[in-house]
């Protein structure tokens, strides 16, 4: 059978390569074509579109970047009209996505998302589209299921958090610490500053300017696979901090705490069990049009899934070097790094449900067979 699968974001990325591993272990001749990157491409499907090339975030970016998504959008129907897929597999990405599942229902495809549209945080009208366009939904967090039913009267299939399986999959990297020169006697604070350079360009700075407050650590940045390493180096010249590029499952596995921009980053820092504090700021405007649309008492995944702050949240103007310095003491400490772990823990029994990528494939499959 012929996959069309279309992901827009380095999370995406990493969901969407291991449904292709899983895909080929229900369909041993699957034929996959895919927007994505990287991981997509070694888990065996041909890569079309760089997500890289894709990522655009905030309102105001989204404006000023309108011709070339449009552009892409242009491309991507072409793309799908002369692969003739049998299935077209949207994971997350919902600003390109629905447009795109829109016109490949009128084109008569088969229409499939993995991950939904966090309708619960916003664009809950978005809900119309989904039913009008799409043959199945799958979702990966608990609470998204009793949400499609209650308040839409719309069946989703709620197949676990995606992240269980990498992170459980994730080896101990021999010799880490060795290659990059790290002290094995100083505990690491890892940086991530997310995976798009808009937001690395702010985030960054506002990490870097911490380390003074910290003699005894170090200090280590992951870098994104979608991000050249040269740029981000760029951005660290003069600092006392490593950097390393596209190994921050490692990073983590040797870290004591973390510093984390707002994404699915927070969660995979979670189920690696590093204590964090999730930091955002973005643009004046970007950030006034969001705060009248979204409505969340919280923007982490962490605490959406838990219900409850388990982890502290500094955004726009709580984001200052001053309070960053001040959480990250705290977790650091005992008694913070004690609670955080603790809580770590319930949420992985929540997310429990076996392997999503599996679950997901086998529904995909069975639907390419009707």
């Amino acid at each position: 059978m012929k996959y069309y699968i279309i992901a827009g974001e380095a999370s995406g990325d990493l969901h969407a390569a291991r449904l292709i591993e899983a895909l080929h272990q229900q369909d041993p001749s699957a034929e996959i074509r895919c927007w994505g990157g990287d991981l997509m491409e070694q888990a065996g499907a041909t890569l079309v579109k760089h997500y890289s090339d894709l990522a655009f975030m905030g309102f105001w970016e989204v404006v000023k970047h309108l011709g070339t998504i449009l552009e892409n959008i242009r491309f991507c129907k072409q793309d799908i009209t002369r692969f003739q897929p049998d299935i077209i597999v949207y994971v997350d990405y919902p600003g390109f996505n629905l447009r795109i599942a829109k016109w490949a229902k009128k084109q008569g495809y088969k229409n499939h998302y993995y991950i939904s549209p966090q309708l619960w945080a916003w664009k809950e009208n978005r809900i119309h589209q989904i039913k009008a366009n799409l043959e199945a939904l799958y979702v990966i967090l608990p609470f998204e299921q009793q949400y499609f039913k209650e308040r839409h009267n719309y069946s989703v299939e709620y197949v676990g958090h995606p992240l269980l399986e990498s992170v459980a999959k994730a080896k101990v990297p021999k010799g880490f610490l060795a290659q990059h020169q790290l002290d094995e006697k100083r505990p690491i604070i890892a940086l991530l500053p997310g995976s798009r350079r808009q937001e690395i360009k702010t985030m960054l700075p506002l990490f870097l300017a911490c380390i003074p407050q910290f003699p005894n650590h170090q200090f280590v940045v992951a870098g994104a696979p979608g991000i050249p390493k040269s740029w981000c180096q760029e951005l660290l010249e003069n600092t006392p901090c490593t950097f390393v590029h596209n190994e921050t499952y490692a990073l983590l596995q040797h870290s004591a705490a973390a510093l984390v921009t707002s994404g699915t980053a927070t969660l995979e820092t979670a189920l690696f069990n590093v204590p964090q504090v999730v930091c955002y700021r973005t643009s004046f405007f970007s950030y006034q049009i969001a705060k009248r649309v979204v409505q969340l008492d919280a923007i982490a995944l962490v605490n959406l899934i838990m219900g409850k702050h388990i982890i502290e949240e500094l955004i726009q103007n709580d984001c200052i070097p001053a309070k960053i310095t001040s959480s990250l003491e705290y977790i650091l400490s005992p008694q913070g790094s004690t609670q955080i772990k603790a809580d770590y823990s319930l949420l992985r029994k929540k997310l429990n449900l076996g392997s999503a990528s599996t679950r997901t494939a086998k529904a995909i499959y069975a639907a390419t067979q009707v």
